[in-house]
């Protein structure tokens, strides 16, 4: 039997993004960005007082969302949870995004924005970082006349780890009056800065946030959505009933209930980011400034090298020769024995 299946065009032609390999367990994951001391044991402890009923019911989503709304300083009706950060992005597509149209972006950047609008059909603008990884606010700016969609914007930015300041966003969501502005806060725990306060002053502004980083739940997949009520109101149109699943509400709200144990990973976090940072230094590595829970290198031409001696002992970190050149990697700032790996590697260059 032959078929020939309706595949839409947009889809034949995605080619931004793939998931990440299989057979990680049991390395030192440090290319992902995830929590390697991994989740609460809070966490732990309510995933484990789940029942069997419980798990055959679908979920309410009153009593979380309130809890959690409170953890981020908004109202229930401010707050609306997905299925994991990608979601958190991918609503913004289904909301607002028609094919044909177009979105901006500034790269290097999360390669899900990209994807997405793959999928959509719709066009990508781009503006660039500079060499230095800073933030090019004239070109969007300009960019934004041309009225996008969707701008999103990762702060602290994945992989550069630039962090826009207030006063720039701030002049971004004033020309944007014909966009939705998408504050990607997946980093902002360890950047102690969010644009959660501004919402009620700009209806255009959304806050996009995960559990996958600093609260050490990527593998329960839970994010959300923070805006104005009203401009809330429209997402919600795009997102099934039952986006979350219980476990995943159940995990969260004993994590931020307890809370200690994210800020004492995000503190840490903060503490071996600049350590390791200097240790690269020392090394001659080129950093970049981060205020995330990663630094971006550049080993220059010794790169390739090391990156294959780090995989043959098991130990994972993300190159991006591809995208910024030979030798850059991201580095997830894990545990200090973690990283002490990573430095012992490094000393052995040319031995």
């Amino acid at each position: 039997m032959k078929v020939h299946l309706p595949v839409r065009k947009a889809i034949l032609g995605r080619r931004t993004y793939e998931a990440p390999a299989e057979g990680r367990w049991g390395k030192i994951r440090l290319d992902f960005n995830e929590n390697t001391t991994g989740s609460s044991a809070a966490a732990l402890a309510a995933l484990r007082r789940l029942s069997g009923k419980e798990l055959a019911m679908y979920p309410e989503y009153q009593a979380p969302t309130k809890t959690l709304a409170q953890y981020f300083g908004v109202e229930p009706a401010e707050l609306l949870l997905t299925n994991g950060g990608d979601d958190a992005l991918r609503v913004f597509f289904d909301t607002f995004v028609e094919p044909r149209s177009h979105i901006l972006i500034c790269e290097p950047t999360f390669p899900m924005y990209r994807y997405y609008a793959e999928i959509a059909g719709a066009r990508v603008e781009t503006s660039h970082y500079s060499p230095e990884m800073e933030f090019p606010l004239a070109a969007v700016v300009k960019a934004l006349q041309k009225r996008p969609r969707v701008f999103f914007l990762a702060n602290p930015n994945n992989p550069t780890g630039t962090l826009v300041d207030k006063t720039a966003i701030e002049k971004i969501l004033r020309a944007a009056s014909r966009t939705a502005v998408v504050l990607d806060e997946a980093y902002a725990d360890f950047a102690g800065v969010t644009g959660v306060p501004w919402i009620r002053r700009y209806p255009n502004l959304f806050i996009a946030k995960t559990f996958s980083k600093a609260a050490g739940l990527a593998g329960l997949r839970l994010g959300a959505v923070i805006a104005q009520r009203q401009s809330l109101a429209l997402v919600r149109r795009a997102l099934p009933p039952f986006p979350v699943n219980v476990a995943a509400l159940s995990a969260s709200v004993a994590a931020v209930r307890e809370r200690r144990t994210i800020e004492r990973y995000i503190r840490e976090t903060k503490r071996l980011r600049q350590w390791f940072g200097r240790e690269l230094k020392r090394r001659n590595v080129r950093v970049f400034p981060s205020a995330g829970n990663f630094l971006l290198v550049d080993f220059g031409g010794a790169g390739p090298a090391l990156f294959r001696r780090l995989l043959r002992r098991g130990i994972l970190i993300r190159e991006r020769s591809k995208d910024l050149g030979p030798g850059f990697a991201r580095i997830t700032i894990g545990t200090e024995k973690e990283l002490q790996a990573v430095l012992r590697i490094l000393d052995r260059r040319g031995r």
